[in-house]
């Protein structure tokens, strides 16, 4: 390890970005493990992120990763100043007085300075040369109006990059005193049928066309730019496979779930439903892990969601579901992000104890945005700024 006085100052021209190889990222992922693999070993944790690397969503470059380097050196002889990913995922996007056209977005994840190397400055080289950059990244597959980033670090850091803080609240749910499932095929409110693999993709599909129509309508009303990331089956699947690895690793002795969301009865146009994701952040045995049920997605077919007591029984027979499965799976809670305002009303009607929380420190959304204009909250819409785009 070179002393501190003979590395490069962060702005000096030698400093690229790069991608590195297998033995470069298994070296990121082990010394980045301790921050973001406390619940798994470590071997585990390699193989997780090696998994991640090749599954359906990511083998055909939906995922991209980014090392901060020196130019002058080769492969697997080189530094790893700052380390990151980028995942890419589809977009929806709506500009005043045009139509919605889709293009792509990169996601920003795992963003990770050595300990040797950090208080110089590098990963803010690193984010100011990666930004631009996504701007045309894979632009064969899409154009790309933004980039987003979720920190863990407050608002104000990646502000200064570019990337302002969006919406980043919360209805926080308890976990259900009983299990009202088995994890695979158990008991459930009579209102609401359980959603299993092979349900998700006409789901997907129909949300599909209510975002777009939401993304047009949002423009149309607030004669602002708006954009959404797409709830496509490919991104659903990216969260349930990450899961599935997490609980074949912890709860070896069982199945992993099947169970990934659940349905109100009612008509076509008519219905909620949520698609979810168990996840675990560390030790089971440790209250202080944070593990959790997030909805990532949360539909009401009805946009309006009437304040009616149906709609409110609906939205309490998917959500006592998801509060069940947190029990059963042993996660502290159900967390939906960035709830309509017709869906907090009728929240209040389910009876069903909640807390509103208005995050500042973690998985905080941000946007960075390639068009005109400023950008931030009061200038661009983000449509269903939910948990199923995070990365």
């Amino acid at each position: 390890m070179a002393n501190s006085t003979d590395l490069p100052s962060a702005s000096s021209p030698t400093l690229v970005l790069a991608h590195p190889t297998a033995a470069e990222r298994r070296a990121t992922w082990t010394l980045n493990s301790k921050s973001w693999g406390a619940a798994l070993s470590l071997e585990d944790y390699i193989e997780r992120e090696t998994h991640l690397a090749e599954i359906p969503p990511t083998i055909d470059g939906g995922v991209t990763h980014w090392i901060l380097t020196e130019s002058s050196l080769p492969p697997d002889a080189r530094p790893i100043y700052s380390a990151s990913e980028s995942l890419r995922r589809r977009t929806f996007v709506c500009f005043p007085g045009g139509e919605v056209t889709e293009g792509i977005t990169h996601g920003i994840g795992s963003v990770f300075s050595p300990p040797a190397y950090r208080g110089r400055g590098y990963a803010a080289r690193m984010l100011t040369l990666l930004g631009p950059v996504l701007n045309t990244w894979q632009k064969e597959v899409g154009e790309s109006h933004f980039s987003i980033l979720y920190s863990d670090i407050g608002k104000k850091y990646y502000t200064g990059f570019g990337w302002p803080p969006f919406a980043s609240k919360h209805i926080s749910l308890p976990a259900a005193s009983l299990s009202s499932t088995n994890g695979v095929n158990g008991h459930k409110p009579e209102e609401a049928k359980l959603l299993y693999a092979d349900d998700l993709k006409e789901l997907c599909d129909l949300d599909e066309g209510y975002l777009r129509t939401e993304v047009a309508a949002r423009t149309k009303t607030t004669r602002k730019p708006s954009v959404a990331i797409i709830p496509d089956h490919l991104t659903m699947t990216w969260h349930h496979l990450r899961e599935q690895f997490m609980c074949t690793k912890l709860f070896p002795t069982r199945a992993p779930p099947t169970i990934h969301g659940a349905i109100s009865s009612g008509a076509l146009g008519s219905r909620i439903w949520i698609i979810f994701s168990r996840v675990f952040y560390g030790p089971l045995s440790d209250p202080k892990s944070g593990n959790n049920l997030y909805i990532l997605r949360l539909v009401a077919e009805d946009a309006a969601a009437a304040d009616t007591e149906e709609n409110a029984r609906r939205l309490k027979s998917v959500l006592e579901i998801a509060q069940g499965e947190a029990k059963e799976w042993g996660v502290g809670g159900v967390s939906v992000w960035n709830v309509s305002d017709a869906v907090k009303t009728l929240l209040q009607r389910t009876g069903l104890q909640y807390t509103t929380v208005d995050r500042e420190s973690e998985s905080i959304a941000s946007l960075m945005w390639y068009g005109e204009g400023r950008g931030d909250v009061e200038s661009v819409e983000w449509v269903g700024n939910e948990k199923y785009a995070w990365c």
